[in-house]
């Protein structure tokens, strides 16, 4: 069924959830000469068997993402992607580069809420993105107390290069909300891909994902966050694992 749905989108515009960085942003940025720096790897554990030409299948596909980052102010942040994929058969290549620009509100704005936008810029090889050049814009809205932490990025992604981009941005929502227990925080991630907001695609072509996942909290400087995702529509990679590794030099 995956692989006939797969077939199905050859001649609609890409979207998807993006492989390389399953991330919802919270709102919080590095401080002010902060150094900071990521590595995500993620693996497709059952996936879509078929894709459109040139995008490679992305079952069993492994992608890995170093993103280090620049605390400018206290609310304002510069970061970049490098990219790799190990592919099924063994072989790892280049998958592409990101820059990005984040701006928050500042510590002390207000007790639980923060906001922001995050402005991405982004070059992949065909196999990942026919458009090859792209942007990406994330509002950020999060709250956050002693025991909860809710955030949600109505992301809005555009090709740049036709004939994607004569569709118009794509809506690419994703949510999150934290339990904290302690040590760590169990959550859950939800991660969609609808399609262009001008024509947006019916649920069975749409990709939804929910995630099940553990963070350490009590570490200082240090990030983890590891999560097992589920696809929930025929269009969506059946099951995803995701880790994020980061450190914060300068706290």
């Amino acid at each position: 069924m995956r692989i006939v749905v797969a077939a199905l989108l050859v001649s609609l515009p890409a979207a998807a959830l993006d492989p390389f960085e399953i991330q919802v942003y919270d709102g919080t940025a590095n401080g002010r000469g902060e150094v900071g720096l990521e590595m995500h790897l993620n693996y497709v554990a059952r996936g879509l068997q078929a894709s459109a030409a040139p995008e490679l299948p992305p079952n069993r596909q492994a992608h890995a993402t170093l993103e280090p980052s620049y605390g400018v102010t206290d609310s304002w942040e510069l970061g970049a992607y490098l990219q790799g994929t190990l592919l099924p058969g063994g072989t790892f290549e280049y998958s592409g580069v990101k820059l990005r620009s984040k701006l928050v509100t500042p510590p002390g704005w207000h007790e639980h809420l923060r906001l922001g936008v995050n402005f991405e810029l982004s070059r992949l090889p065909v196999a990942y993105d026919p458009a090859r050049w792209g942007v990406e814009v994330r509002p950020i809205v999060a709250w956050e107390d002693d025991r909860f932490l809710f955030a949600w990025n109505p992301n809005l992604g555009m090709p740049l290069t036709a004939p994607a981009s004569r569709q118009g941005p794509e809506l690419e929502p994703c949510a999150m909300t934290k339990l904290k227990l302690g040590a760590v925080a169990l959550g859950l991630e939800y991660y969609g891909s609808l399609g262009p907001v001008s024509a947006i695609l019916p649920l069975a072509q749409q990709e939804h994902y929910l995630f099940e996942t553990i963070d350490v909290v009590s570490w200082r400087g240090l990030e983890l966050n590891v999560g097992v995702g589920e696809g929930l529509t025929a269009a969506s990679n059946g099951l995803v694992v995701k880790t994020v590794v980061g450190w914060a030099f300068g706290r």
